[in-house]
């Protein structure tokens, strides 16, 4: 069997923006702080670009930044809207930013970066950048290593189909176009209820668009481990990693 198209699972997000707000991680607090350290000058103004429903962008305005959230997709941005309160958002690509020259200290980018055409994209940001501003790219992944059933869990889901990214593969493109990028990695668990966790999985868009998606999800459901019981809650932990990249502009 085939798999879906780059295009279909790009635009695909829009009509999940509940489930995706529910059920995606946070990013890791001490990733954020890293990436604005990175600036040579005081950071205020920032912008989230390709925003989604705000899982970043919530973490950004909560630190007291002036925050304008881009996202292409309108349901996605509508979504963020409603859970930030005084958040700027803007429907645009990352390729075309609505954004001034040089009006940004720092410019974030959360779990999207590999959905856009770099080299524009990075043109847009220099463009948009102040001097001594910070980019900062961040993933959050599973940490399969860590658990053996996360492990069974990735060989079911790339069964015929294996997705066009890693992060260490998106960051060797960030590279190419922020030459002396620096990495570093966060931990950061997750942790849901058994059925937050099949949520989860619903919601990566190379499994929801797979042709055999209802059985890959009730395959998947089989391979969770017996939830914990924590504050009253049964509950998996789910152990990511915040991939985190940040390059400073001289």
């Amino acid at each position: 069997m085939t798999g879906p198209s780059f295009d279909e699972r790009r635009l695909s997000f829009g009509e999940q923006a509940a489930r995706y707000d529910a059920y995606r991680p946070e990013y890791a607090p001490r990733a954020v702080d890293w990436v604005l350290e990175g600036a040579s000058r005081p950071v205020h103004d920032v912008a989230d670009i390709g925003a989604g429903t705000g899982k970043l962008t919530r973490a950004l305005a909560a630190r007291g930044l002036s925050v304008t959230a881009v996202e292409p997709d309108p349901e996605m941005l509508a979504a963020l809207l409603a859970g930030a309160p005084g958040v700027r958002g803007e429907n645009a690509p990352a390729e075309h930013l609505p954004l001034g020259d040089a009006s940004v200290d720092a410019l974030f980018v959360g779990q999207a970066w590999h959905w856009f055409d770099a080299g524009p994209t990075a043109r847009e940001f220099r463009r948009v950048l102040r001097p001594g501003g910070v980019v900062g790219i961040l993933w959050n992944d599973r940490d399969d290593a860590a658990a053996p059933w996360l492990g069974e869990l990735r060989t079911l889901l790339e069964d015929h189909f294996v997705a066009e990214y890693t992060s260490d593969e998106s960051a060797r493109s960030l590279e190419e176009v922020f030459p002396g990028v620096e990495a570093d990695l966060f931990a950061n668990t997750l942790v849901l209820g058994p059925d937050a966790v099949i949520g989860l999985v619903s919601t990566y868009s190379y499994v929801r668009l797979r042709d055999d998606a209802d059985e890959v999800i009730r395959l998947a459901r089989v391979l969770l481990p017996d939830p914990v019981e924590v504050d009253g809650r049964l509950v998996i932990e789910i152990p990511h990693r915040t991939a985190t990249y940040r390059w400073t502009r001289p």
